[in-house]
């Protein structure tokens, strides 16, 4: 990775680590999203490890200081959630490209970098298809046991349709990835994992 790329990071880094929200892992406590972004990084080094630097760039910046932009400063129905998720996709996309232009990066990269951080093109243009899918096999990992814990209220109809929706967005590579065994499936919610996936 270039000089660029350094910088870029520790910027991101710099940015991230200001999170007040704390999350152990590996029995120290980390600031919330600096922990996201990293373990974002290194699922995309096992995802993809020749990915290019837009692709590694945007998956660090895909929570970047996301505590600064609260659900509960939108309504709190679904219509309220959509502003909220596209609101942020915008702000992430303006943070990185504001982190990126300080590192030195020219206006084309900070584009395609903001393009896969805004959720552009997905599908479609492969680096926002790329973030989704690591988006998504970090949250299967790391955050979907956590999820299903802070959610006791929820049937198993709701959890197969949370499976189904986030195994919808993924790409065949991400669902081949993740059923290779490459990734850390939450026992608990294992049975749930593969009736959502065999009935969808």
């Amino acid at each position: 990775m270039s000089a660029l790329f350094e910088k870029a990071v520790a910027l991101f880094d710099a940015a991230n680590a200001e999170d007040p929200n704390q999350e152990m892992a590996d029995g120290q406590a980390w600031p919330k999203e600096l922990l996201y972004s990293k373990r974002m990084a290194d699922m995309l080094d096992r995802y993809v490890p020749d990915a290019d630097e837009i692709a590694k760039l945007a998956v660090r910046a895909q929570h970047i200081q996301r505590w600064k932009s609260p659900r509960d400063t939108y309504p709190m129905d679904r219509n309220g959630y959509l502003q909220w998720r596209t609101a942020l996709y915008k702000f992430h996309a303006d943070t990185a490209g504001k982190l990126l232009a300080q590192a030195g990066y020219d206006n084309d990269f900070i584009e395609e970098v903001k393009k896969a951080v805004g959720k552009r093109g997905l599908k479609v243009n492969p680096n926002t298809q790329i973030l989704e899918d690591v988006a998504d096999l970090v949250f299967i990992e790391h955050y979907m046991l956590a999820f299903a814990t802070k959610h006791p209220e929820y049937s198993e109809e709701k959890w197969i349709e949370i499976v189904r929706k986030t195994w919808k967005k993924m790409s065949d590579a991400a669902r081949n990835f993740a059923l290779a065994g490459n990734i850390k499936l939450p026992e608990p919610l294992l049975p749930l994992i593969q009736k959502a996936v065999s009935a969808g």
